[in-house]
């Protein structure tokens, strides 16, 4: 995978750079696992922005990832690596000895023809998965747990990575990407290896209207905006009279805490990512 840079033939052309998707080797995804994407976001059917900042946006289909990786002790043959609109990863097709096929969330350097496999105990090489309890601890890992069986939901971004840093009691724990360390029980399981796409953050986009076609819509500031529309508009020319930062509907913002005490889980949390 690499970055794809143009000649500035005009000035938008740049900065802009693109993936230059050469670790994609179809361009069409497979039918049976693709669903309609319906649209959540700008407008309700009164014609209220009830999400700001979004709406627009190229049509997608939706590929079902199996993120529970719960098809145990059979081995399953990479048969393509895809690009999948709706998240910076690539994702990689697995062809079971059974017949079924399934979406995962592609490692980097899995390449088709690779065989990888969901079981207790597996050897450690990308793609695999099994329990946290039997996972060398310092191992890249990824499409982590929280929940037994709940199937992964954190470090599923392009390029991300979690290591285990010990095992004590019933609990591992793990240092995410951002620098926290969290507890995670030994029974959930994750995936071997770092995700694929790794130069994803290295994308400039480049001009306002690439944005406009992943559904990103412009956010005025609201020292721009007049006093009936924002608590920090108004003033004679540009002002900063306000006494801390709000959100449009006056509530404090930067640091704000809003998080609630009961649904909280810092009893999980070793090491906070913020000091």
């Amino acid at each position: 995978m690499g970055i794809k840079t143009f000649k500035p033939t005009t000035p938008t052309l740049r900065y802009k750079s693109v993936s230059d998707f050469a670790d994609i080797t179809t361009d069409k995804p497979y039918k049976a696992l693709t669903k309609g994407l319906n649209k959540k976001s700008g407008r309700n059917s009164q014609g209220r922005i009830t999400v700001r900042h979004r709406g627009g946006g190229h049509k997608r289909k939706y590929r079902i990832i199996d993120f529970k990786r719960n098809k145990y002790n059979i081995e399953a043959k990479v048969v393509s690596i895809e690009y999948d609109p709706n998240r910076s990863s690539r994702i990689a097709l697995l062809s079971y000895k059974d017949g079924e096929k399934r979406y995962i969330i592609a490692p980097n350097n899995l390449k088709v023809g690779d065989t990888v496999i969901s079981a207790e105990k597996t050897p450690v090489q990308p793609g695999n998965t099994m329990p946290l309890k039997n996972i060398p601890m310092g191992i890249d890992i990824h499409n982590i747990e929280l929940k037994k069986g709940k199937g992964g939901q954190i470090v599923r971004a392009a390029g991300t990575a979690a290591q285990i840093v010990a095992k004590e009691g019933k609990y591992c724990q793990i240092k995410l990407p951002s620098g926290e360390i969290r507890k995670v029980l030994k029974e959930c399981v994750a995936t071997i290896g770092r995700v694929g796409n790794i130069d994803n953050f290295n994308i400039v986009i480049g001009k306002a209207g690439r944005n406009r076609w992943l559904g990103k819509r412009p956010g005025v500031r609201g020292i721009a905006m007049n006093p009936i529309d924002h608590p920090h508009g108004g003033g004679e020319g540009r002002s900063k009279g306000y006494k801390t930062a709000m959100t449009p509907w006056g509530k404090p913002t930067k640091g704000y805490k809003t998080r609630d005490k009961k649904k909280a889980s810092n009893k999980y949390i070793v090491n906070r990512r913020t000091k």
